[in-house]
Order: structure tokens, then C-alpha cells, then sequence
């Protein structure tokens, strides 16, 4: 049986949004069990059940818009219905659109406003989010700060990430706070905490309804996929979307 994350944040009742964790699927390894991606080299038949199954547990209203994914900040309506977006973060205003993002390491960060008329999901890995992938969802939801509440999904945590002076400079070079984020460990190397930089770009942008960020896809073996850590594995997926009026989820 698969096992899910439910976001612990104050999002309204017809927002629904889940998490799936690596558990509970049909893939073998070294993708088991519940690969979601159809891009790693696992089997496709294998990732089209993991999806059915996927769809029938959560009663999905729709087929997930799958994106491909390329760490930039591109962001697209669910709405659309192509079957070949690239694209890192969607967004739905219309009950029913089911938004997704794919990681095994990166940032997954779940958006909705507190009326319960938006959502939206992006795939945050270190260059998205230096990039702006966050900032460019904001936009795409055309909502005041005060009214959006974000969940941090599960990522490599502040203990596993270490990146070289490259990956802090892109950081603290526009952002000179984003120092506190990266604690020295060798020379030129530090361990970065990717859940504070995606708080602190947050707030630059009045976000401050930040919730989640207590993962760490790295450590946490039994439960996630790690790519720096397995370097060929699976993927886990986040969801979000309106609950169409009148249906029982």
C-alpha cells in the first residue's frame, strides 16, 4: 500500500494536496517502489501503474499535467492539457486541474490562497530557486502576499547538501542574508539549507505563511529518493489542486 505525506498547513478545505513517498509501488530496484517519473530508466509499464494506482488512492479528478522538467523558472497553466510541457512549477484557478512536480532531492513548494481559488506547485532544486522559480509562480497566481500560504515539501536537508563556493555565491550575491543559510565545512565547501533560502526569497516577496521543511530526502533512506545520494533512482510526487464543488474526496 502506498504511503502518503499530507501537508500539515491551514489551507482551505477544497484545497487538496498530498505527497507520495517511495513506498508502496510496483518498480524494482534500484527505483523501488513507487517511482512516479517516466524519465530515470525505469520500466514504462512499471510507471504507468504506479500512476493509475496513484490516481485511484487519491481519486484524482483529472490526469496530473506531467511536466518536463529542466531546473529553470518557466510556469504553466494546468489548463492547457499538452502532454509535452516543459515547464518547472503549474498553476490551476479552474477545480479539478491537478498540478504536479517530480524531485528526489530538489524543493517541492505547494502554493494556494487562503480563498481556496488558487493553487499552484514548483519544482525548486538549487538552480530554479536561485533563478526565481519561486517568484515567477507568485506572479503567475496575480495574488497580494498577505493571501498566499506555501507548504515546503520534503527536500535534501541541511545536514546533506553540501555545494561548492559557485552555488553559494549565486545566492548571497543577490541576496547578501542568504549567508546565514551555508555553514562552512571544508575549504570552498558548505552545506547549504535549501528550505531556508526557498523562506527567505519567500519573504522577499511578503510571503511569510511558510510552512513545512522538517525532511531530508537524503537521510531519511526507507522513506524517499535521494538522486545525490542513490544517483540512479526513482522520484516522488507532489500534488495540489480545487476540489470540484459538490465531490467528496
Amino acid at each position: 500500500m502506498i504511503k502518503l505525506i499530507t501537508p500539515n498547513w491551514p489551507a482551505p478545505s477544497n484545497v487538496k494536496a498530498y505527497t507520495t513517498t517511495r513506498q508502496g509501488g510496483a518498480s524494482q530496484a534500484p527505483y523501488q517502489s513507487f517511482n512516479l517519473a517516466d524519465h530515470v530508466g525505469d520500466d514504462p509499464n512499471t510507471v504507468r501503474a504506479n500512476r493509475t494506482l496513484l490516481k485511484e488512492i487519491l481519486k484524482l479528478p483529472s490526469e496530473p499535467l506531467w511536466l518536463k522538467q529542466v531546473h529553470g523558472t518557466d510556469t504553466i497553466a494546468a489548463e492547457c492539457g499538452s502532454t509535452d510541457c516543459v515547464a518547472d512549477a503549474t498553476y490551476a484557478t479552474t477545480p479539478g486541474q491537478v498540478c504536479v512536480v517530480l524531485t528526489a532531492d530538489c524543493l517541492p513548494v505547494l502554493f494556494c490562497d487562503r480563498a481556496g481559488t488558487r493553487v499552484a506547485v514548483a519544482h525548486a532544486g538549487w538552480r530554479g530557486l536561485a533563478a526565481g522559480v519561486l517568484e515567477t509562480t507568485l506572479q503567475r497566481l496575480s495574488l497580494p502576499a498577505q493571501d498566499i500560504l506555501v507548504w515546503l515539501g520534503p527536500a535534501i536537508g541541511p545536514q546533506a547538501f553540501e555545494v561548492g563556493a559557485d552555488v553559494r555565491e549565486t545566492f548571497i550575491k543577490p541576496l547578501p542574508q542568504a549567508e546565514v543559510a551555508f555553514t562552512s565545512t571544508r575549504p570552498q565547501h558548505w552545506l547549504a539549507n535549501l528550505y531556508l533560502l526557498a523562506r527567505q526569497r519567500l519573504t522577499q516577496q511578503g510571503v511569510t505563511a511558510v510552512y513545512g521543511g522538517e525532511f531530508c530526502t537524503f537521510q531519511e533512506t526507507d522513506r524517499f529518493f535521494s538522486h545525490r545520494r542513490d544517483k540512479v533512482t526513482g522520484r516522488i510526487a507532489s500534488l495540489i489542486w480545487l476540489e470540484k464543488i459538490g465531490r467528496a474526496n
